[in-house]
C-alpha cells in the first residue's frame, strides 16, 4: 500500500516523547489560513519553486512542455495553472530551486526508515508520528502504517485536526499510543471562516476518544488577534475542566513560517499581515490559564 507523502523527518524532539520519526502525509480537509505547512494541503503532488534558489539558468524553461515556467524582465516565474507537475523542470534544475512535493511511499519502505533508528527511539521513549496534512484523510495507509509500526514494537503517535469519521478513530484506536489533537476555534462561525469546516464533527471525534481511554495531547494553535480573544481562552479552559485526564494542553503560539511555503507552490498566504505572537501575548494568556487554575503549557 502506498501513501502520499511529503517528508519523512528524522530526529524530531517536537512532535511527541522522546527521539522520534515524523511521517507528513499530504491532503487534508481544512484550510487553516495560519497553516505552517500550506504544501501538504492539497490532495495532489505541486511544484515549488524558490526563488532565492534560482540562478537564472532558464533550462527549465526549455524542458517545460506546458509552458509553465516564464521570464520576465530577466527573472523566473511560474504560471501555476499551467504545470503539469511532470518532475522534468526538476530534473533540469542545478540550483535545487525546484522541487516536487509529494511522493507516493509504500508502508515498507517508511518503515524500514523509522526503525533504523528504533535504538533511540527505545533509550528516550520516542517513535514513530504520523502527520500532514491530516494522516486520516489517508486512512487506509495511516491504518496500515500504524499496524506494521506495533508489529515492530514502535511507540505511535498521530498528530490530527480531528475532522475524520468516528469510525475511523475507532479502527486505529487499538494501534495509536497517543493523539496530538488541534483545538483550533471554540465558536463555530469562526472555525469555519478560518478552517473551512465547522467544529462540531472535531469536538465530537474528541469527545469519542477521551470517553474510549485514548491518550491524548490537546494542542492550541494562538494566533494574536485571531483566535486569542477571551472566548476562545475560555473554550480552552472548559475543555480542560471536561477532560481532566487529558495528558496536557499545549499553546502553539503562531509563527508566520508558512508564508514562505505557500509562495513557492502558487498558494496566497492570508495571514501576511498577522504578527508572530511575541512575549507580552504569551504571558496574557499563561495569566488567564494560571487565573484559572489551568495546567498548560506553552511551546
Amino acid at each position: 500500500m502506498t501513501g502520499l507523502t511529503f517528508d519523512i523527518h528524522r530526529f524530531s524532539l517536537n512532535d511527541g516523547s522522546g527521539i522520534r520519526t515524523t511521517v507528513f502525509l499530504k491532503e487534508c480537509y481544512l484550510k487553516c489560513e495560519w497553516c505552517h505547512n500550506p504544501e501538504s494541503q492539497s490532495f495532489k503532488p505541486q511544484l515549488s519553486f524558490n526563488s532565492e534558489k534560482c540562478i537564472h539558468c532558464f533550462e527549465c524553461v526549455k524542458v517545460c512542455l506546458t509552458s509553465a515556467h516564464k521570464i520576465k524582465d530577466n527573472k523566473h516565474y511560474v504560471d501555476w495553472n499551467l504545470c503539469n507537475v511532470t518532475g522534468k523542470c526538476v530534473d533540469a534544475c542545478s540550483s535545487g530551486a525546484l522541487k516536487i512535493i509529494g511522493a507516493n511511499t509504500d508502508v515498507q519502505f517508511i518503515i524500514s526508515e523509522v526503525i533504523r533508528d528504533k535504538a533511540y527511539y527505545d533509550k528516550t521513549g520516542g517513535g514513530l508520528t504520523i502527520s500532514g496534512g491530516e494522516p486520516l484523510a489517508q486512512f487506509e495507509f495511516t491504518k496500515e502504517l500504524l499496524i506494521e509500526a506495533k508489529q515492530h514494537g514502535l511507540h505511535t503517535i498521530v498528530d490530527t485536526c480531528g475532522f475524520a469519521e468516528p469510525d475511523q478513530f475507532r479502527e486505529i484506536l487499538p494501534y495509536v499510543d497517543l493523539f496530538l489533537f488541534d483545538y483550533k476555534v471554540t465558536d463555530d462561525a469562526k472555525h469555519k471562516q478560518y478552517t473551512g469546516v465547522s467544529n462540531k464533527k472535531i469536538l465530537e471525534n474528541l469527545n469519542f476518544l477521551y470517553n474510549h481511554g485514548a491518550s491524548i495531547i490537546l494542542r492550541c494553535p494562538l494566533i494574536p488577534g485571531i483566535n486569542d480573544d477571551e472566548f476562545h481562552l475560555e473554550g480552552i479552559k472548559n475543555i480542560i475542566k471536561k477532560y481532566p485526564l487529558l495528558k496536557s494542553v499545549e499553546i502553539m503560539p503562531y509563527h508566520n513560517m508558512g508564508r514562505d511555503k505557500a509562495g513557492r507552490i502558487g498558494m496566497e498566504y492570508k495571514m501576511s499581515d498577522v504578527r508572530n505572537a511575541e512575549v507580552r501575548d504569551k504571558q496574557r494568556w499563561m495569566k488567564y490559564f494560571s487565573t484559572n487554575n489551568c495546567n498548560v503549557i506553552c511551546n
